[in-house]
């Protein structure tokens, strides 16, 4: 497991060097191009096509859908207790984000023209739900649930099946549990194509969410334009920035945690005020990995996608995060410093304070969707909230008293810039 020193004179270059390994390579950029342009010119035939290569599973443009019979009856087969899990992490999610949901308002601006904004959702949605070995039914809660709240008529759900064109019965039990009626067996790149250009069987969306594998979110980001997409979120990542305080068992539960989604590219810091808080840190990941079940692709991960770095000061430590803009920020520190230590922090995802906040809890029931920006996207992007799932319109009213207040305003920069349409267009109201 590799360590840097925020002291050393290539500090800033190492750091770069290993924040650039979360790009996408062109051998992925051109495979997903490949992809995206068959499922454009062959539609269904492509999606049955690459669900059969990726998946394993013969699928015909009929069976793409998931059937209303196979969801109840997920849901009946899924144990109660489950369930109970699945409602109580739903509750949680929709209180949270019930706050600060947008609202329509009107006013008037200086002229005494009446000026506002409403906000309208979005008529089609697609959202992706991971799948395979780890099928993520948390992120049907963390996505749904706030399409939900933003009234988006027509939400349409994709996920990979199995080899036997099953999908797993926890996904489909908390789609029947959150009303969700359109559901596609379909998942990887060939999903995302079908989200942004349609085929005969699947109509195109107007507005894609979700997170996936380093191939869907190159996907998302190549159909940008001809659909809107959510963010990028791709791998995961965790920093976990420790002081003396912090409990060595408790940090390497966590970074051990976020390793275990297993794809290899994920991105795993350590960021701690000493080498003996690293070097406790590390033992104990040591000695928890022989814990885990998934412990070769944990392994894999830590070998590729692991980094400590020692710093001398928290100053330094939030300095790092800052240009690092990691998915996910455990403050691990003496708990009135983790305090100030928000107010500085400003790119990540979401932030974790405290030993007893396991980034975990995030991920299945606190309230925040765990849908966030990874590669350092979030230096410009942030979490999905419910405003994701809506568009906002601006509405102005003039009348003819306040017209003659702006028009001087208008000829002025109408002028300015050569457009005496533009002033002329004001001023014939303002006469």
């Amino acid at each position: 497991m590799r360590t840097i020193q925020f002291a050393s004179k290539t500090f800033a270059e190492e750091l770069t060097a290993f924040c650039r390994g979360a790009t996408v390579p062109k051998e992925i950029s051109d495979s997903v191009a490949a992809i995206l342009a068959d499922v454009r010119q062959r539609g269904d035939e492509a999606v049955s096509y690459y669900a059969a290569k990726f998946d394993g599973a013969k699928l015909r443009a009929r069976d793409f859908r998931v059937s209303a019979n196979d969801l109840a009856a997920a849901a009946k087969r899924l144990p109660a207790s489950d369930l109970k899990a699945m409602q109580a992490a739903r509750d949680n999610i929709e209180s949270f984000n019930t706050q600060g949901q947008a609202k329509a308002w009107y006013g008037k601006n200086k002229h005494g023209a009446t000026v506002g904004e409403k906000f309208d959702p979005i008529r089609r949605v697609g959202i992706y739900i991971p799948g395979g070995e780890v099928p993520l039914v948390s992120t049907v809660l963390m996505t749904v649930t706030l399409a939900k709240l933003a009234g988006c008529p027509e939400i349409a759900v994709f996920t990979p099946s199995n080899a036997d064109g099953k999908v797993a019965d926890g996904v489909l039990a908390a789609l029947q549990m959150l009303g969700v009626t359109e559901v596609y067996k379909v998942g990887g790149v060939h999903a995302i194509g079908a989200m942004a250009f349609g085929t005969t069987t699947i109509p195109a969306v107007d507005k894609v969410f979700g997170p996936g594998n380093a191939y869907v979110c190159e996907a998302k980001r190549q159909v940008f334009g001809t659909v809107g997409v959510d963010s990028l979120p791709g791998p995961s990542e965790v920093m976990v920035i420790a002081d003396e305080t912090a409990k060595p068992n408790f940090a390497a539960s966590d970074l051990l945690a976020q390793a275990e989604h297993g794809s290899g590219r994920e991105k795993i810091y350590l960021v701690a005020t000493s080498a003996e808080i690293i070097a406790r840190i590390q033992s104990e990941m040591r000695t928890q990995l022989q814990l885990i079940s998934r412990a070769d692709k944990v392994q894999r991960v830590l070998e590729q996608g692991f980094l400590a770095i020692e710093v001398k000061t928290l100053q330094e430590a939030a300095g790092v995060a800052n240009f690092v803009a990691p998915e996910h920020l455990e403050l691990l520190v003496e708990e009135t410093i983790g305090n100030k230590m928000v107010g500085a922090i400003t790119t990540v995802g979401a932030i974790m304070l405290g030993n007893h906040t396991p980034t975990a809890l995030g991920d299945f029931t606190a309230g925040p969707s765990h849908v966030l920006p990874t590669g350092r996207a979030g230096r410009f992007f942030s979490g999905l909230r419910v405003a994701d799932f809506q568009r906002r319109t601006s509405i102005v009213r003039y009348d003819k008293a306040s017209v003659k207040k702006a028009e001087s305003i208008v000829a002025a920069l109408a002028a300015m810039e050569k457009l005496d349409a533009h002033g002329r267009s004001v001023r014939i109201r303002a006469q």
